[in-house]
């Protein structure tokens, strides 16, 4: 197994990348503020105990695979990942910032709309490298599909 600079610095990119996720997705996400429990819920919200599960879940898998991909993918494919991996999760973090700070619905839901669907570059590169990986960012791409349609949900329900 090769292990030169440039794998040691993508696993430390991706790490930082999901470190930055967590920062600061969590820096705007205010659930227990006045607004956001006076909002009208989309039926298919989940309890709020599966939120915290489902997002340790997401942040150590993209961890693994994040380290994993650096280990052992060609560069090109390496790079790539993590490049579509960072820009996902900086329109992740505008979600958390548009739907809680100006409470812009909508703008909020397409973000989260790009987010989702650009999600799925680093899963099919995950898939191409080893399959396991791109297994276990299944249930992410999932979550965000699942978290896009709740966005679309408050969007309509509180127009």
């Amino acid at each position: 197994m090769d292990v030169s600079g440039w794998r040691v610095l993508a696993a430390v990119v991706a790490v930082l990348i999901v470190v930055g996720y967590a920062i600061g997705s969590g820096r705007w996400v205010t659930t227990g503020s006045d607004w956001y429990l006076g909002l009208e819920q989309p039926a298919w919200q989940p309890p709020p105990a599966v939120f915290g599960l489902a997002w340790t879940y997401n942040f150590a898998a993209l961890v693994v695979v994040g380290i994993t991909m650096a280990v052992v993918a060609p560069a090109g494919r390496v790079w790539t990942f993590l490049g579509v991996l960072a820009v996902s999760v900086v329109v992740a973090i505008g979600w958390a910032y548009l739907f809680y700070v100006p409470h812009a619905l909508v703008p909020a839901a397409i973000a989260l709309t790009c987010c989702a669907l650009l999600t799925l570059v680093p899963v099919a590169l995950a898939f191409a490298e080893r399959a396991w990986c791109g297994w276990l960012l299944v249930p992410y791409a999932l979550w965000l599909m699942i978290a896009t349609s709740l966005s679309w949900g408050y969007a309509v329900l509180n127009r």
